[in-house]
């Protein structure tokens, strides 16, 4: 119960319709719904260090047309956390997600969730009708573990190890903030184009009112990466996919997008059937600062 403490409204936010969960290798996922359950099924995946409320304005918008599933990503909002966390495991999920539905589905990602939704339906075409992806066309480089670096990959042997200090350093979990507001500032630091107002609803789904303060819901141990990798695999991986792609950003410079076209348009070039779209005004988060216009072209293209 939490103490002292209402829980936020955003404008056009909606809660879920239905509450439902699913198990993936052995980690059980939270799956929130809005939309009639016979319609034909579009699953959401979002960002690191996000979860499905994230998706509280846009799913709505889409569910007059379809039954929306968004996905809170292992570790992540109220799914349960795991032991490790890697690139592929994340897909993994997402297929599951996608086979459980008993028919082929509409898929939209954003940030990290769009990146891992194009490998998923890289993986299973069958199960997917259309793909879009917002801003999720992996980082400028990096390889996997941490941010990315000026200075380029690292040693493999440098990695892992810098891979098992980060895991030893943060096995005691995230230290407790005094209230709402400090988590509040403390994503904002991040994200500084998304409201107050945004990130107190974000913020209150995301994380736990403990005894000694808040806490995030998410598992610090995501925080070290997802393995030895190399952005320049992204476009030949790109390559292979055989789903329809409609590839969404936005127009401001953004803490984490968009890229920059000559980064951008290499790692697009391979997809087969390819449609792009620049939503003016908007950041990294589309979806939040544009949710009626994100929706309208979202909903032109899957019925196209």
């Amino acid at each position: 119960m939490l103490r002292g403490v209402i829980e936020p409204s955003f404008p056009n936010s909606v809660p879920p319709e239905r509450v439902r969960s699913i198990m993936s290798l052995g980690v059980r996922l939270n799956l929130l719904e809005w939309g009639d359950p016979d319609a034909p099924p579009l699953v959401l995946t979002h960002g690191m260090w996000d979860h499905a409320r994230s998706f509280a304005v846009l799913a709505p918008l889409l569910a007059g047309h379809y039954r929306v599933i968004a996905v809170d990503a292992r570790g992540h909002g109220d799914s349960q956390w795991a032991t490790a966390y890697t690139w592929l495991t994340d897909v993994h999920d997402i297929v599951t997600v996608l086979r459980s539905l008993g028919r082929p589905a509409l898929l939209v990602g954003h940030s990290k969730g769009g990146g891992q939704a194009t490998d998923a339906a890289r993986v299973v075409p069958e199960l997917v009708r259309k793909l879009v992806n917002i801003d999720g066309f992996g980082p400028p480089s990096g390889d996997g573990f941490g941010p990315p670096s000026a200075a380029g990959p690292r040693p493999v042997p440098v990695r892992f190890a810098e891979f098992l200090d980060a895991r030893r350093t943060l096995r005691d979990g995230w230290r407790a903030y005094p209230s709402i507001e400090d988590l509040v500032e403390r994503r904002r630091a991040q994200n500084p184009r998304l409201s107050r107002e945004w990130l107190r609803y974000l913020a209150f789904h995301g994380a736990r009112q403990d005894r000694d303060g808040w806490r995030w819901k998410s598992d610090p141990q995501m925080a070290v990466g997802f393995g030895p990798w190399t952005p320049d695999w992204i476009g030949p991986s790109y390559a292979r996919l055989r789903v329809p792609m409609l590839a969404i950003v936005g127009s401001e410079p953004d803490t984490w997008g968009p890229l920059p076209e000559e980064i951008l348009a290499p790692r697009l070039a391979g997809v087969r059937t390819l449609e792009r779209y620049t939503i003016a005004a908007a950041g990294h988060f589309v979806h939040v600062e544009r949710p009626r216009e994100t929706a309208r072209i979202i909903m032109d293209y899957l019925r196209s």
